[in-house]
């Protein structure tokens, strides 16, 4: 008997959702375009930075250290100015975000063994640009002096007891910030899709006023909710598929950790979603009450404060401490862990005890909540 509620509801709720021509796109179409959208926007590689120069020396190995620069692929030459003093009306304009100043006498120091000072200023308007573009001017500065002096002092014969660091990068050797956050990413989008379908789907029934006629079946809540969810369960993993097949497939970030068991954990996280989706469903009195408070009571925390944007180690203690509360740290770190480090649950397993531990919490709480009412 409770099979076949469960069944006639799952069967009622996928004709509702064939009909709603609006809701399949946004199942199968915006979970697509989201990741394009936000695998290609979340990335804090910098490239081209737009640069002033004042070369004040104009000798030939002024000109080669701006040959450094304008090689390197992390600036872009946007203008040329004789004076200090015009460095102030190009930082103010926006027209270049940085100013390599290189002063008169550039090249008589260098050729003399001094160290020659070369100034570079930044806008500081953008801490995290400014701060890696003067690391990128620094090491290009730096690897200039070390080619002069190498070039003055000839082979040197090896020291004695001289350490020599060889810096190996792992699982991202390429420092591809996309390959960290497009996993991510994946985890967002299908948070946002699912969360915003699945806190409707008591509300519409009210609005639509199906929900008397509900109320006089012999369903039972439980038989009720369960067939009600099941097909957007069936269809956030549809959006598992397609999120992960965008990210393996267009933006090539590589998925080294077993596939069954990202999946496994993904219906978690599904699971998740929708129970907190169906508990403001049961709370809110509209569909657009039902949206607002999915999305500033939910799913704005959780992106601010689940690692996708800061990281939480920077975060104060206190707010550490909530971040535990949120399920979207958990399936973040089980996502990078298994794209990039080819992590298993054999090492992943406290991250997915949370998610079955939020499963389980937030469907009773929602189970709790729900009536077969209008109330």
């Amino acid at each position: 008997m409770f099979r076949a509620q469960v069944r006639h509801v799952f069967l009622k709720e996928v004709a509702q959702l064939t009909r709603n021509k609006e809701a399949i796109r946004i199942f199968l179409i915006a979970p697509f375009m989201q990741m394009l959208a936000f695998g290609y926007a979340a990335t804090t590689d910098i490239k081209d930075i737009p640069f002033l120069l004042v070369d004040q020396d104009k000798t030939a190995e002024s000109r080669t250290l701006i040959q450094r620069f304008t090689g390197s692929g992390f600036f872009r030459l946007a203008g040329v100015e004789d004076s200090p003093t015009a460095v102030d009306q190009w930082l103010v304009r926006g027209k270049a975000d940085l100013a390599v100043v290189i002063p008169a006498g550039y090249a008589r120091d260098l050729v003399a063994g001094n160290r020659p000072q070369v100034q570079v200023l930044a806008d500081g308007t953008d801490s995290n640009s400014s701060m890696r573009g003067m690391a990128y001017a620094a090491q290009i500065v730096g690897q200039e002096a070390a080619a002069r002096l190498a070039l003055q002092a000839g082979p040197a014969p090896p020291a004695i007891g001289q350490i020599r660091i060889e810096p190996r990068v792992w699982y991202n050797p390429d420092l591809k910030s996309r390959w960290f956050m497009v996993p991510a990413v994946m985890a967002m989008v299908i948070m946002i899709v699912l969360m915003t379908l699945g806190s409707m789907a008591v509300v519409r029934e009210r609005e639509l006023g199906t929900m008397e006629q509900l109320i006089v079946t012999p369903l039972e809540p439980r038989a009720l909710m369960i067939g009600k969810l099941a097909p957007y369960a069936v269809l956030g993993m549809i959006e598992v598929l397609i999120t992960t097949s965008v990210a393996v497939g267009w933006f090539r970030v590589p998925l080294r950790g077993p596939f069954l068991e990202l999946f496994a954990t993904a219906f978690l996280f599904v699971l998740v979603v929708l129970a907190l989706g169906l508990l403001v469903s049961t709370i809110a009195r509209t569909q657009q009450q039902a949206m607002m408070a999915s999305m500033f009571f939910i799913m704005t925390p959780m992106i601010y404060l689940s690692g996708f944007l800061f990281p939480i180690e920077n975060m104060p203690p206190l707010i550490q401490a909530v971040t535990y509360l949120l399920p979207l740290r958990y399936f973040a770190e089980i996502v990078r862990g298994m794209f990039l480090r080819g992590a298993t649950l054999a090492t992943l397993w406290p991250n997915a005890l949370a998610l079955a531990v939020f499963a389980v919490v937030l469907t009773a709480l929602a189970a709790r909540r729900f009536r077969k009412t209008l109330d």
